[in-house]
């Protein structure tokens, strides 16, 4: 799941943290089952980034209600960047860890690979089937070779394209999604609309907010990106990674690009002002596009089918570290808030696209009244049923936070293309020691 919408500092994470620690403190135990308080009281700390979606669908309330000795804490990131860094510095460290950690899915291989020791195999709480009835490739990817389990696979990210119906109007382009998917079913499609946008738009008013966004949701359209088949990383030769980088500094190059780092302050605030009339549009950016643009822009966004017509970008898993205060419990609200059912609301409200089958057959013909009414349940299943099961590997994060920082480069400091690329290629290198 990506990040997204309004989210809390990191701060807060130490919050809620020592709140569970205060609340623990009467017990002697931190083993499965173990209670905050004689009266059998446990409090699920849960530590994610950006917004699954589970408080603000008031999943969190209706799982206390089924049951009322439980109560639950979140604390969430708004960079996953810097998620994932506090993350591995609490894993070192053997302390701070809620009894619930988010993962996204281009961290999933390292974590399998390097760290399955700092998680709990989920069979061993009773949960081992959690991934039953998913998409096979979202299971198999938090599974490790010896067949341990160590996460529960959320949603996933069939891409399309989100836009500005007024802004278009605006600049005298089309408004409807069929015209739009049509025009733009390629990503030079969507480049040379983005120009005719340009030529009428006012002053302050990109195409689309950042070569970044571009980039990961057209490499994102590839089974093989950063890695093959073997675990061998082939970023600095793949043609996926080279085509989307050649069309996104394109987009640069053309003035189409608002230049706003993605998950910034900067980026958040443009959501309302209109510095960008379009979005590489994963499911999930529904409820961040809501969160961030409010009530007032309701009826201004729309959706429409994405070059290609399909893509892959996000999706996530939730984990019990090892050092869980409550994994039983964790592990039961886990199996709970991966269920069809909860997939399917989390779609409906939030747009969060189920991994869960059963949830998928359900969504089809859900509809979006923020989003004139679009059919996001169509759009994003049609998505759905074309996008390849990616090839992970143990460094997707670091790789693909090296290019997407290199774009910047190459936006906002006018850095030549070759020379940008050239950093990312040694970015990598220096984050793996090299």
């Amino acid at each position: 799941m990506r990040p997204f919408r309004a989210r809390r500092s990191a701060a807060l994470g130490t919050t809620v943290l020592a709140a569970a620690l205060l609340l623990t403190a009467c017990s002697s135990s931190g083993t499965t089952g173990s209670k905050d308080a004689a009266d059998g009281k446990v409090t699920l700390t849960i530590d994610l980034f950006g917004t699954f979606g589970f408080k603000e669908t008031g999943l969190y309330d209706e799982y206390s209600k089924l049951h009322p000795n439980i109560t639950i804490k979140q604390s969430d990131t708004q960079d996953e960047g810097q998620y994932w860094q506090a993350l591995q510095t609490k894993l070192a460290g053997g302390g701070g860890l809620a009894d619930i950690q988010g993962l996204e899915v281009g961290r999933v291989a390292s974590v399998v690979q390097k760290q399955a020791d700092k998680f709990y195999d989920l069979k061993t709480l009773g949960a081992g089937g959690v991934n039953d009835g998913l998409v096979p490739w979202k299971g198999a990817a938090i599974k490790t070779a010896d067949g341990k389990v160590l996460g529960a696979g959320t949603d996933i990210g069939p891409e399309a394209i989100c836009y500005r119906t007024d802004l278009f109007k605006a600049a005298g382009l089309p408004t409807d999604r069929t015209e739009l998917a049509a025009k733009w079913s390629t990503w030079q499609g969507y480049l040379d609309l983005g120009k005719q946008y340009a030529a009428k738009a006012q002053a302050g008013n990109a195409w689309t907010d950042s070569a970044a966004g571009m980039f990961t949701a057209e490499v994102g359209q590839s089974k093989v990106r950063y890695a093959d088949e073997s675990g061998k990383a082939v970023y600095d030769s793949s043609p996926a990674v080279k085509t989307a980088w050649d069309d996104s500094t394109k987009l640069v190059a053309d003035g189409l690009s608002a230049k706003l780092p993605q998950w910034t302050p900067e980026w958040n605030k443009a959501f309302s002002t209109g510095k960008f009339a379009t979005l590489s549009c994963p499911a999930w950016m529904i409820g961040y596009i809501k969160g961030q643009a409010g009530d007032a822009f309701a009826g201004k966004w729309d959706i429409a089918s994405g070059p290609g017509k399909t893509g892959n970008w996000g999706g996530s898993y939730l984990t019990v570290p090892r050092t869980a205060k409550h994994p039983k419990e964790a592990a039961e609200l886990i199996q709970w808030l991966n269920a069809k059912e909860q997939q399917v609301k989390l779609f409906t409200k939030q747009g969060s696209f189920p991994s869960s089958t059963g949830a998928q057959a359900e969504i089809t013909s859900v509809q979006d009244p923020y989003f004139n009414n679009a059919p996001i349940g169509k759009i994003f299943s049609e998505s759905a049923a074309a996008m390849p099961a990616q090839v992970l590997g143990t460094d997707d994060g670091v790789v693909g936070k090296a290019f997407t920082d290199a774009l910047g480069e190459v936006e906002r400091t006018n850095t030549a293309p070759a020379t940008a690329w050239q950093h990312a290629l040694d970015n990598v290198k220096k984050a793996n020691g090299n």
